[in-house]
């Protein structure tokens, strides 16, 4: 149910705003949560899901649309529904005062300019086209890319390696989506095109269809999990 604050107004006066004094209560706890597949263009013959979420998951599934905007997640709270990961999440709305909602959000991790690269922290690559959004994106775990096959000495990530060392990625942000830092190398057409020749090399052939637009590649994004991310501070 939504969380209304209390009003209480003095006795010996009328009820006028400058003399109505609200107590906003605390952040629910827990919050009762619907879902389902999100299906916008029809109407949706999936089963609704129902599951109790703390508050803290909540947020910290809105935070991955709104970022740390006190303002914007309230928002989200008070109308009661988000899109998420291909899925319709709604619950009966609440108020979100902010100063129950700053220090909240101040758990959850910032972004980091100044934190190195470490590529042994990374858990994922995305190869991404030009254009905005990118006309490619393909995304590989490095637990697959890093397998070599038989009579190979290399795998394909390890020319990723060798390239990061040549040109060490830039710091571009946190994704509260991810839990990870993302890291960004430009690429030459060269460059894209060597990697496209290793990746049909070293990579199985179940992936050919994944990686057949990396000579298109502009850029690769570099998904490194944070030691700890998915908790709070």
């Amino acid at each position: 149910m939504p969380i209304a604050p209390r009003r209480f107004t003095f006795q010996n006066a009328p009820p006028t705003r400058s003399s109505t004094i609200y107590r906003c209560m605390a952040l629910p706890e827990t919050i009762a949560v619907r879902y389902t597949e999100d299906e916008a263009e029809y109407v949706s013959l999936r089963p609704i899901v129902r599951q109790t979420f703390q508050i803290d998951e909540l947020v910290d599934m809105i935070l991955s649309v709104t970022r740390k905007d006190a303002t914007r997640v309230a928002q989200i709270l008070r109308a009661g529904t988000i899109a998420f990961h291909g899925y319709r999440y709604w619950w009966t709305g609440f108020d979100a005062p902010e100063v129950e909602l700053i220090p909240k959000l101040a758990k959850f991790p910032d972004a980091e300019p100044s934190r190195p690269f470490d590529p042994a922290a990374c858990v994922a690559i995305v190869f991404e086209s030009g254009g905005t959004p990118p006309r490619h994106s393909v995304e590989l775990l490095r637990s697959v890319v890093s397998r070599r096959r038989f009579f190979h000495l290399r795998s394909f990530w390890d020319e990723l390696n060798a390239l990061a060392i040549a040109n060490p990625p830039m710091y571009r942000d946190y994704s509260y989506a991810r839990h990870a830092d993302v890291y960004l190398s430009a690429l030459t057409p060269d460059d894209a095109a060597h990697l496209a020749a290793a990746a049909r090399r070293a990579l199985p052939r179940s992936l050919s269809a994944s990686v057949k637009y990396l000579p298109e590649a502009t850029r690769i994004l570099w998904i490194c999990a944070r030691n700890n991310s998915k908790q709070l501070k």
